[in-house]
């Protein structure tokens, strides 16, 4: 039979828990990941696994194999967030890190993340890399963990302790405790679990408790996958926000006192504004993806900062991260990540910028909102994932590409972008829509930013229906 070819996504190998993702699989990973370390002359590996089926058994795996190369690996006690295994590689010195977790898939899947000496995802070349060098044949002959542990090869670290001590020294807990302000969490039953009940433990906890099978919802901190994290807020006035990490909690879901959804952009334009008007950080670079709103092109203008878009996905703003100076980084999905920390998308660590930023002040999530619409206008955004037939898909990237619509139902195109996917400019600079490809998926992503939520929706519909779709 032949051996299933292993590929790194976006963001890591993904795959479905017995089917692809098996014991066997994960050894070959784990295999070419181990002679690409002694290629570069490395010898210490981080390995940390999230709340998923089977996560301490395939860590296990992992060591096993890196045990043969005489490779140490550093694990921690039970399972921990991505962003603490980022951390710990820094922390320790280590050469690398290796997260098993599939974040926010749903809960069939498992996967196998890279993260590099600097505390980020690592490089795409790096990972191309390790993937070229997965063997076809399993590994055999692996020590046992137990021999490895004996003989120095498996090291345990505190990595959640390392990770709190380090949120300790980076914020003002007993503020953000003291402050009146009532904060509901929701976990999805993810590796964020534990370290949001120590740092609040005065909030409402939803879903903190060990589950692997989610209850058959995927850990992602969307709207429409946290209706009881808002009602729960909604029905309680002291509530004031709301924060959702996922699985592996290097993502973030917010919420208002009404139980309303705040998106990426709008956590992006605050944390800019927290860290530019009360942190009094007036230096370094704002970093966007390409469906990011322009607001926060806006807002770094006014307050004299460089600003640069990138292509879609984290890594992208990691590598930059790693070498120069950072304010603020995000990308529409939920990845945000900001200076005096790692280059790591931290879902933990952006709530509680956002708690610190309201207890400072003394002010609502909508009063600060308010206070960011009085500088930059107020805006809306949303984003429809279409299924159409791969070629139909790819035919009409080609057309926003090559011959662009120059007019979407009332409105006239101005000015057409194209960087990762195409973005059309309606009557001016505040109205878009933006058309990209799935590049997995036979999905069209449609996004759009309009003034508020029926001029968006509107904009969606009217671009929807001039693709015929």
């Amino acid at each position: 039979m032949n051996p299933v070819k292993i590929k790194f996504g976006t963001d890591g190998w993904r795959a479905i828990i017995a089917q692809e993702y098996t014991v066997d699989n994960v050894m070959r990973v784990a295999e070419g990941t181990a002679l690409w370390l002694k290629q570069q002359g490395s010898s210490r590996v981080v390995i940390g696994y999230d709340c998923r089926f089977a996560g301490e058994l395939f860590t296990e795996t992992t060591a096993r194999v890196f045990g043969k190369h005489g490779i140490t690996s550093l694990v921690a006690p039970g399972y921990i967030t991505t962003p603490m295994v980022s951390l710990g590689v820094v922390k320790t010195g280590a050469d690398l890190g290796v997260v098993i977790t599939a974040s926010h898939n749903p809960p069939s899947y498992n996967g196998y993340k890279l993260k590099s000496r600097l505390g980020g995802p690592s490089v795409p070349d790096d990972v191309s890399a390790v993937e070229a060098l997965i063997p076809d044949a399993v590994p055999q002959d692996l020590p046992s963990y137990a021999d490895l542990v004996e003989k120095g090869l498996v090291e345990v670290h505190d990595f959640e302790q390392m990770y709190l001590d380090h949120v300790y020294a980076n914020f003002d807990v007993p503020l953000i405790r003291n402050s009146g302000i009532g904060i509901a969490t929701d976990a999805m039953y993810g590796a964020g679990q534990r370290a949001m009940k120590i740092l609040l433990p005065g909030a409402v906890h939803l879903h903190n408790e060990y589950n692997p099978s989610f209850y058959g919802q995927a850990p992602e901190p969307i709207g429409r996958n946290l209706t009881e994290l808002a009602e729960t807020i909604k029905n309680d006035p002291k509530l004031a926000l709301g924060i959702a990490t996922d699985g592996d909690a290097d993502r973030i879901g917010l919420f208002d006192a009404d139980g309303e959804f705040v998106d990426s952009h709008h956590i992006l334009l605050l944390l800019l504004m927290y860290q530019y008007e009360y942190k009094n950080i007036k230096q370094g670079e704002v970093i966007l993806t390409f469906s990011v709103t322009d607001k926060l092109k806006q807002l770094a203008t006014m307050y004299g900062l460089p600003y640069e878009v990138t292509k879609i996905g984290f890594k992208y703003i990691a590598e930059i991260m790693a070498t120069r100076d950072v304010i603020v980084g995000g990308e529409e999905s939920g990845g945000l990540a900001v200076s005096g920390h790692i280059p790591e998308r931290d879902g933990i660590w952006i709530g509680l910028m956002i708690a610190e930023y309201m207890a400072k002040t003394g002010k609502s999530l909508k009063a600060l909102i308010a206070d960011l619409y009085a500088k930059v206008g107020s805006f809306h955004c949303d984003r429809d994932d279409v299924h159409v037939e791969n070629d139909r898909k790819w035919a009409l990237v080609k057309q926003a590409e090559e011959n662009p619509w120059k007019k979407i139902g009332p409105y006239t195109v101005t000015d057409v972008q194209h960087v990762d996917g195409s973005k059309f400019f309606l009557d001016g600079e505040d109205r878009w829509f933006m058309v990209r490809p799935s590049g997995t998926e036979p999905v069209l992503r449609v996004y759009a930013q309009g003034a508020d939520a029926a001029e968006v929706r509107k904009i969606l519909d009217a671009a929807r229906e001039t693709m015929g779709i």
